[in-house]
């Protein structure tokens, strides 16, 4: 066990006891750090009121350091000078420059996304069409909940280089809109009343900025009204649910007054020229004919029949 390994330099050397050693302590400092880290951020940010995304950015400032702590007592425990690796942190550095690239843009771009901040856990966010929420930002890479619950992993360059719609970036407040049309003829007054004191009614919308009611336009088969609202949300359910509130409520109130919700219809109209017109005529008066004509040759072999019959019967 004490027999050298390794022979340094300076004449000192590393036995196999050494190594030993060093790789328990490697072991048992690596758990120590990473649950001192969580036991930061779960009880003593978490009694001062810090952000998720503070006490994720402490959380791993603490690991990174404590983790550079244990390499430089492992080295002079085993009394290795830092000046051994020049070369192979040379060599190290030029094989993850090629071959490691984009790990190291995920990795750098992570620290990029936590020290500016563009998005923040529990943000409401929307990449190409979807809609989700920030769940966890990593070292690698960002993952996103979407609203049927399926989680998307986006690499961390690729978040940064892409177009992202960050809903609630700055507040929670977002702006939001639901159409309905009613039948022509209907009190378009008493419509937009109606629309009003729903949002006023509805304890998620918000009082300031104040709701509002927009004649959006006249329809193919309806007059167009667009609601639009702020609320204060949290998650994507909500926002939803807000939604469906205010239809139910529309639904009930426009029935109550009478007031038609519309839906598409169509009138046809069919217009003939004179000529097919009398053709038509024509066709009709002549397949009368026809059906005239056979209804007597009909009667008369009737009547043939039955006299055939009264002259066998009066020969017997």
């Amino acid at each position: 066990m004490n027999k050298p390994l390794i022979s340094l330099k300076e004449g000192s050397s590393i036995t196999l006891w050494q190594l030993l050693l060093a790789l328990v302590f490697v072991i048992v400092a690596w758990l120590v750090s990473r649950y001192v880290a969580k036991f930061i951020g779960r009880k003593i940010l978490k009694m001062m009121n810090v952000s998720d995304d503070n006490v994720v950015i402490i959380q791993r400032l603490v690991f990174f350091v404590m983790l550079g702590i244990i390499v430089v007592t492992i080295l002079s425990f085993l009394k290795v000078p830092l000046t051994a690796f020049a070369f192979i942190s040379g060599a190290v550095a030029i094989g993850i420059g090629f071959g490691a690239k984009n790990v190291m843009d995920n990795f750098i771009s992570g620290w990029i996304l936590m020290s500016e901040r563009p998005v923040h856990i529990n943000d409401v966010v929307e990449l190409d069409g979807q809609l989700g929420r920030i769940v966890q930002v990593g070292n690698r890479s960002t993952i996103i909940r979407r609203i049927d619950g399926a989680h998307m992993v986006i690499p961390n360059s690729t978040l940064l280089q892409s177009n992202l719609v960050n809903w609630t970036l700055l507040d929670q407040n977002i702006r939001n809109s639901v159409k309905v049309g009613v039948a022509y003829g209907s009190d378009v007054q008493k419509v937009r009343e109606i629309l009003f004191a729903i949002m006023k009614d509805n304890k998620s919308v918000l009082e300031d900025p104040e709701p509002s009611v927009i004649f959006e336009d006249f329809g193919d088969s309806s007059l167009v009204f667009e609601m639009w609202y702020w609320a204060k949300i949290s998650t994507i359910r909500e926002l939803r649910a807000i939604r469906s509130d205010l239809r139910f409520e529309i639904d009930k109130r426009f029935s109550e007054s009478n007031i038609v919700i519309a839906f598409p219809q169509r009138d046809v109209h069919l217009h003939f020229a004179d000529d097919v017109a009398k053709q038509l005529a024509q066709k009709l008066q002549t397949s009368e004919q026809l059906k005239s004509l056979e209804d007597r040759s009909k009667e008369s072999n009737q009547t043939a029949s039955s006299k055939n019959q009264k002259s066998t019967s009066q020969k017997d």
